[in-house]
């Protein structure tokens, strides 16, 4: 199979919705370097797979998207790591995330340590629908409909693209915005059954990606699918399949990926 334009390597740390055997937090790991969310850091990655982290995108605060965070963090300053990682994410992500977690009472605040001016975490706020560049990617936040702040992202590397919508109930601009991808990363927490419960939380069940990805005025090469609640993966999977949509997969731990342009 031939494509067009270069290629990105997505490495899958976790995937789950929840916590269970085999099951990890969300987590994904681009082109070695960019992490998307960090529910799952240290348990999967050496340390010399650690040091090669360059930045964090954060889509929102809840505790199964950035606790991976703390201890990567804590790994670096004890392995004598002296690069400094920017975790990117909205200005109220950031601020909760200093407030209530690394807030030197939770864990430590590492964007002091091992000094203020040699930082492990460098904090760095990003601008819904306003492009910032990182180690030849460019990165673009869009708001989604979450039961907090949250937001997707897309990111190109050389005419490649991709989405990773976090967690998110039915929404509207990323869609809009989303374009000629590669792949999109987006959630089904929930069986049908649980529609009300997913709407509630903000979240999607197969019946409902089904409305959002009609939205798409084009389709993703491929649907890679995460955030199943572990208790109901099977029917889950049973109803994605259902949607018969082509390029459509559930993810699962340790998968990886690399795609690149449409097919030549």
């Amino acid at each position: 199979m031939e494509w067009g334009g270069a290629f990105m390597k997505l490495r899958i740390l976790g995937c789950s919705g929840s916590e269970f055997p085999d099951h990890r937090p969300p987590a994904f790991l681009l082109d070695e370097t960019l992490l998307l969310d960090a529910g799952t850091v240290g348990a999967v990655l050496t340390t010399a797979e650690q040091k090669e982290i360059r930045q964090v995108l954060l889509t929102h605060i809840h505790l199964d998207h950035v606790r991976g965070l703390a201890f990567l963090a804590d790994n670096l300053l004890v392995g004598g790591c002296e690069t400094t990682i920017e975790v990117i994410g909205t200005a109220a992500t950031l601020h909760s995330l200093r407030e209530h977690v690394l807030n030197g009472l939770i864990w430590p605040d590492f964007s002091l340590l091992p000094s203020p001016e040699h930082p492990i975490l460098r904090y760095c706020p990003i601008e819904p629908g306003e492009p910032l560049k990182k180690n030849g990617h460019t990165i673009v936040a869009y708001p989604v409909n979450h039961s907090v702040p949250t937001v997707a992202y897309r990111i190109e590397c050389d005419g490649t693209s991709l989405v990773y919508t976090g967690d998110t109930g039915p929404t509207d601009l990323i869609w809009r915005e989303a374009g000629d991808l590669a792949a999109l990363i987006v959630e089904i927490s929930f069986p049908n059954m649980l529609k009300e419960l997913a709407l509630k939380t903000g979240h999607l069940t197969a019946e409902l990606l089904g409305v959002e990805l009609a939205k798409m005025p084009i389709r993703p090469q491929r649907t890679l699918i995460c955030h199943l609640k572990p208790q109901h993966e099977d029917l889950i999977r049973a109803e994605a399949a259902a949607l018969a949509i082509p390029g459509l997969e559930i993810l699962r731990d340790g998968m990886e990926f690399s795609f690149g342009g449409r097919e030549g």
